[in-house]
């Protein structure tokens, strides 16, 4: 008996049926749902890591005594770079899996995963997605520390210069000023550069270079925007303004 005539045999002997098509379907699609998952978890852990790029304030860094890679990292997220790594892997080997899965090469679907990543995360980033999404996350988790309280932490530091808060009134030369501690603080602005984004009025947030006179007087230097979504809304209004005029 040949071999072809023992295969039949033993399907005949054990009864061995095929399994129905909507199985394969049902596998297949959860494949590809799951990349989907994976691409998309990917793409905003992507986002928020753009987020702690641009909060990092490496222009600044000649102020503040830091080394370009000592100040990234510690505002870096580095939970959400794990989760990139892991999504990306994660889509890799769903894809990889699914029906059509054989078509692909590994560069290829590197190339792939890694640039959906990209692409859908940076739109993401652009539409303020990631800060809502980051700052949603630090609330609802016990164990995790938005970008922005960290940045608070690197600029609440009046010994060394640094300085960050909410102006509480301004006056000629000076702002009596709040800042992420709640230690109220008279500013010296006599002789400081104001960049063009900073709006000087009540309730505004700016980050401020300068040194500390002594615990509620601190001379500013430079004065900077805090940034984020109010201040672009700021920007926004100040240009239509100019052109209305």
């Amino acid at each position: 008996m040949g071999n072809p005539d023992k295969l039949i045999e033993k399907i005949k002997k054990e009864k061995i049926r095929p399994k129905p098509k909507w199985i394969f379907s049902l596998h297949n699609s959860i494949l590809w749902l799951t990349y989907f998952i994976f691409v998309l978890v990917g793409a905003i852990s992507f986002s928020v890591i753009l987020f702690a790029v641009q909060q990092t304030d490496f222009e600044l860094l000649s102020h503040m005594g830091h080394s370009k890679l000592e100040l990234f990292l510690s505002i870096l997220p580095f939970i959400w770079l794990i989760l990139l790594i892991v999504f990306i892997l994660g889509s890799l080997y769903a894809i990889y899996y699914s029906q059509r899965g054989y078509k692909f090469t590994f560069s290829k679907l590197i190339a792939i995963n890694v640039g959906l990543s990209i692409l859908i995360g940076t739109v993401f980033f652009i539409g303020g997605g990631a800060s809502w999404f980051e700052n949603a996350f630090a609330l609802r988790t016990g164990f995790y520390q938005s970008i922005q309280k960290k940045k608070e932490k690197i600029w609440q530091n009046p010994d060394k210069g640094n300085l960050a808060g909410i102006i509480d009134k301004v006056e000629d030369g000076k702002l009596e000023f709040k800042d992420f501690n709640n230690n109220k603080w008279i500013i010296n602005i006599d002789s400081a550069f104001v960049a063009n984004a900073v709006f000087l009025e009540k309730g505004e947030i700016i980050k401020i270079t300068g040194h500390k006179i002594d615990d509620a007087t601190f001379i500013a230097k430079e004065i900077y925007p805090w940034g984020g979504k109010e201040m672009k809304k700021k920007m926004r209004k100040r240009r239509n303004n100019k052109n209305f005029k």
